[in-house]
């Protein structure tokens, strides 16, 4: 089918603007050949074709940020790939909109891949694999979804795989909570930012700014510790933030990880990011998907692997957790918009339904995408029906997209065999990813997977047989 997909594809090169390929170079056994495009709607593309190709085209989705075209994560990876004889190709998406831009992205790989192949490669690819990080493992579960037999398989790293309305749900969740306890008198934005791209979004930073000295100033007292454990149980902050994994009873510990997570002040701290991310994601949508009227808080703590260390906190505090979460229930009148929330369901959202095989990598603590997310995704996968396509796996370390190259290698090897042999078997164990990636140059990093499994994610969309419906959506959860 890929095969003729990519044929038919041929035809119609004019319109994406192929004439301005560029080859940069001339291939040697050292040497890829470098290509570069632009398509039909202005989306920059490039290509890396290693003189002893394999036959397989790596078509890769970078992450959320500024929108270049990128084909792979990062420079020793890529290199590693290319001299293993891997072709690699991918796309900046639609230059002209929002860096959430997910209304462009499959659109714009699946054309990248269409161009690639059709005046690029030497031969049509034997196998064509879906490759993304971040924002772009989110664009890798789509093109699987959406494969139609342009894909042989997909690898999906850090990707926010619960999708964009569950993240802006829970984000805002938090973001409100942080707001209403900890800066009460303080005129903070949280929704329907206006100062866009063109103004630098600086609405959006004043509000980062205003809830990051709210949340410098809690940490100074057991009672304002208490509610940042509280704000952080709702956007699912991963405990270990430290130098060390804090001990299950260690409360203390696991909040003060969660605020050097988080809230420590800083340039790259991830309390500003996700808000500022927020006006993006509102830029692309053309309003706030996510509310908090009908939001039911206690609800969601009680139901949280986070409220242990919740109600423990505020005990040593003195404070009535029940009387923050009537506060929080009695102010919450935030109301999303439906047109902005469909289209973020539309385009930003999997449905769990796979085409091909996929293989998710996370790092168990991440700080921009929980680890939680994969849980949820894995019960979308199976109510779909398709668990068989999907395998998911950890590594110990922390941070957002931590991985070596090693793993990364690691992991594509694996999805590869599970694609030729037609079966998972152990491939995707901790154990044979580990040993996959110690046979690897020492300068790949080697890998570092666990037998692991997280916990629900907070605050989520129930997964039912339409997640992405208004009525479940705003009607389940509350």
């Amino acid at each position: 089918m890929r095969r003729l997909t990519t044929r038919l594809a041929r035809v119609g090169l004019a319109a994406l603007s192929t004439a301005a390929i560029l080859a940069a170079g001339t291939a040697s056994a050292a040497t890829p050949t470098h290509y570069t495009g632009t398509l039909a709607d202005g989306a920059t593309w490039i290509a890396d074709v290693p003189a002893n190709w394999n036959g397989t085209l790596l078509l890769y989705s970078h992450g959320y940020g500024p929108l270049v075209a990128a084909d792979a994560p990062d420079p020793t990876t890529q290199q590693a790939l290319l001299g293993m004889g891997y072709a690699m190709a991918g796309s900046s998406y639609d230059p002209h909109g929002s860096w959430w831009a997910l209304g462009s992205a499959v659109r714009d790989q699946f054309e990248t891949l269409a161009v690639v192949d059709g005046s690029v490669l030497p031969s049509s690819p034997a196998r064509v694999f879906a490759f993304g990080t971040s924002m772009g493992g989110l664009i890798s579960a789509l093109e699987d979804q959406d494969s139609s037999g342009r894909l042989d398989g997909a690898l999906t790293t850090c990707g926010i795989v619960a999708g964009a309305n569950n993240l802006n749900q829970y984000q805002l969740d938090g973001e409100y909570a942080l707001s209403q306890l900890l800066a009460p008198s303080e005129p903070v934005q949280l929704t329907n930012f206006v100062d866009g791209p063109a103004q630098g979004f600086a609405d959006s930073a004043a509000s980062a700014a205003k809830l990051l000295a709210a949340a410098d100033a809690a940490q100074a007292t057991p009672q304002g510790r208490a509610r940042l454990a509280l704000v952080s149980a709702f956007l699912n902050v991963s405990p270990w933030g430290g130098a060390s994994i804090p001990n299950v009873y260690d409360y203390a510990g696991q909040e003060k990880g969660q605020f050097d997570d988080y809230f420590a002040p800083g340039p790259s701290n991830a309390l500003t990011f996700i808000i500022e991310g927020r006006d993006q994601i509102e830029a692309a949508a053309g309003g706030e998907g996510s509310g908090t009227t009908g939001v039911d808080f206690s609800r969601l703590l009680h139901r949280s692997s986070y409220y242990p260390e919740v109600r423990a906190l505020y005990n040593e505090a003195g404070l009535s957790l029940g009387g923050d979460l009537e506060t929080l229930q009695r102010n919450a009148t935030l109301r999303p918009d439906e047109a902005a929330y469909r289209w973020l369901a539309r385009t930003s959202v999997p449905t769990g339904r796979l085409q091909v095989p996929e293989l998710d990598l996370k790092t168990v603590s991440d700080q921009l995408v929980p680890v939680q997310q994969e849980n949820y995704y894995h019960h979308l996968v199976s109510r779909a029906g398709d668990s068989a396509l999907l395998r998911q796996a950890f590594v110990l370390a922390q941070g957002h997209c931590n991985f070596t190259p090693a793993a990364l290698v690691a992991g594509l090897h694996a999805l590869e065999t599970r694609v030729v042999t037609g079966s998972w078997s152990n491939v995707a164990t901790a154990g044979q990813l580990n040993a996959g990636a110690s046979v690897l140059s020492a300068g790949l990093g080697g890998g570092n997977f666990i037998p692991y499994w997280p916990n629900k994610l907070t605050g989520a969309i129930p997964v039912s047989s339409d997640t992405i419906s208004w009525s479940n959506s705003f009607g389940g959860r509350r």
